[in-house]
């Protein structure tokens, strides 16, 4: 598999985009149906209903997709937001099955872990479509553990199905709106990077609102990181590429750094094929990279 060895932060490349992988579409509840709760981590919850950046589609799982759900699900998955709406924040460290302080195993129920070590930190992939970037990076760097948002059950089951194979064991997968995620599952200053790699562009202006990195957004992930930790973000759409760029820099709690800089987490994405197919189309893609500053 090929690995995107860019040259600098902010740089335009040779490169397409992911296809169906393409970043959570949030600012909504990603599934119909589930309840908004009120738990929340640091940061109150939006309380008017938020314009959605993720698109309404549905695709039923194959039988072996299906058997995989069946048996990983329950241990290596959860619902952002449950239909009961009894809102959780993750407890990571359980989770994962990783190693307390103290030198105590905490058990994951679904997976032997063999006891692992305390974790390098925490990464939240926000749409990780069928996953690709996220097995490859987090069978680079299995002392990070990762958590993939997506909204659509079959990218989820598809992932599932990959790690099942692979026998990875760092990735856990959550469904539903990334906002969520980081309003009521995760803490302040918990994160140790935050990847998001081609959010829907929404090209037309009047759908610009939708766009999932707003100043906002931004603001919520600087939030999250902690000190030294990373925001990656990827796009194939130069107008977006743009606004991120600007709500990036306009951010003052990070600061834009080069991937050839010390960092606590990869920045070198693997080359899927729709990248492949985009790159010989044409396109190009654009990577970010901000830290959050120490303070």
């Amino acid at each position: 598999m090929g690995i995107n060895l860019f040259g600098g932060a902010g740089v335009s490349l040779s490169m397409g985009h992911h296809g169906p992988m393409h970043a959570q579409r949030h600012r909504g509840s990603a599934t119909p149906g589930d309840d908004g709760g009120s738990a929340t981590i640091g940061t109150a919850v939006h309380t008017p209903p938020r314009v959605t950046s993720f698109r309404s589609r549905r695709a039923a799982l194959n039988e072996a997709q299906q058997e995989v759900w069946d048996r990983l699900w329950p241990s290596l998955g959860r619902q952002a937001i449950p239909t009961d709406g009894d809102v959780r924040p993750l407890d990571a460290k359980t989770w994962f099955g990783r190693r307390d302080t103290g030198g105590q195993e905490r058990s994951d129920p679904g997976m032997d872990t063999g006891g692992q070590e305390r974790s390098g930190g925490l990464v939240l992939e926000i749409g990780c479509g069928t996953g690709t970037s996220t097995l490859a990076m987090a069978q680079s760097e299995p002392d990070l553990d990762v958590v993939a948002v997506e909204v659509y059950r079959r990218g989820l089951a598809q992932l599932l199905s990959a790690i099942d194979r692979e026998g990875v064991t760092n990735i856990r997968l959550v469904r539903g709106d990334g906002i969520d995620v980081l309003e009521r599952l995760v803490g302040p200053q918990s994160l140790t990077g935050v990847r998001v790699f081609f959010p829907d562009p929404w090209p037309k202006s009047r759908h610009h609102k939708r766009r999932l990195l707003q100043p906002a957004t931004v603001a919520l992930i600087a939030d999250r990181l902690r000190p030294g930790g990373v925001l990656h973000a990827a796009t194939d759409h130069a107008g977006y590429a743009e606004q991120i760029a600007d709500v990036g820099d306009g951010e003052p709690r990070l600061r834009r750094v080069h991937p050839d800089e010390s960092l606590p987490i990869s920045v070198h994405r693997p080359t899927t094929k729709y990248e492949t197919k985009a790159r010989d189309a044409g396109s190009s893609v654009t990577e970010l990279l901000w830290i959050r500053r120490n303070g």
